[in-house]
């Protein structure tokens, strides 16, 4: 598929995304938020890719949502807009593979948004991570959902209500992102994590990562006859009798193509 918006690359098990919009600093009009979903798509069906990275071409990883469309006339030209601007949140959720954010310069609104629903998050020194929505008379309501599940109650609403942007260094220490990392190693880092990933059984961590995002909605005592099931499940695998039995051996093991 020929893109506009973004561009791919691939790096042997690694599909990466690159926010191509850089004159309008990544911001997200209906094309780049509808490219990236297909993407995101294409590559978690992709026998070939078993990490997907996203990054961001030019000076910042994305300030948001382009709001250069605005105002609009209806609620039925608002709906549509709004959910294409953050299904990206929804599609990695339920992705099976890993999504990993490589962020530096600025990740505002619904550019914090994808940091935060990234299943992990590299970004580089000096980086900017805001809800700023509430500064033009808007709310980053999409984006508070993953930011939400990343921080508790009193920082997300600190994001939310203020407006102001956290530095990488405070992103760090909460957990809103993994690792800060100088500006010249950022891909060279992010690279580095996904390979390290991409090595692990892509059965194991596709099922792992389902996991996680179904259980995390679920209450404990659920939670734990889910994990039951889907630990048993995993138990049956070739690539556990394989993991098992390299481990044995000490020798690598050889994973199947999933």
């Amino acid at each position: 598929m020929n893109y506009e918006s973004i561009l791919i690359d691939t790096k042997d098990h690694i599909g990466i995304i690159s926010l191509n919009r850089p004159d309008q600093l990544n911001t997200f009009d209906l094309v780049m938020a509808r490219e990236l979903n297909q993407a995101l798509n294409e590559m978690d069906q992709d026998d070939e890719i078993r990490v997907v990275l996203i990054r961001g071409n030019g000076r910042v990883f994305s300030a948001g949502i382009d709001v250069s469309v605005l105002p609009m006339k209806s609620i039925l030209e608002y709906r549509p807009w709004i959910q294409g601007m953050e299904r990206m949140n929804l599609t990695i959720s339920h992705m099976l593979k890993p999504v990993i954010v490589a962020a530096h310069g600025v990740a505002a609104a619904n550019g914090a948004g994808l940091v935060a629903a990234a299943d992990l998050a590299i970004v580089a020194e000096g980086t900017r991570i805001g809800a700023t929505a509430i500064n033009v008379g808007l709310f980053c309501m999409g984006p508070a959902i993953p930011i939400s599940r990343s921080l508790g109650k009193k920082l997300t609403l600190e994001l939310l209500f203020t407006g102001d942007f956290f530095d990488a260094e405070r992103a760090e220490k909460i957990g809103l992102v993994n690792k800060v990392v100088p500006q010249e190693n950022l891909m060279d880092e992010a690279i580095a994590l996904a390979e390290k990933l991409a090595a692990k059984s892509p059965i194991a961590l596709q099922m792992g990562k389902k996991f996680y995002y179904t259980m995390s909605d679920m209450e404990f005592e659920k939670a734990l006859e889910y994990s039951n099931e889907m630990f048993v499940e995993l138990c049956t695998t070739e690539d556990a009798l394989e993991g098992v039995r390299s481990f044995q051996e000490k020798r690598k093991p050889e994973w199947k193509m999933r």
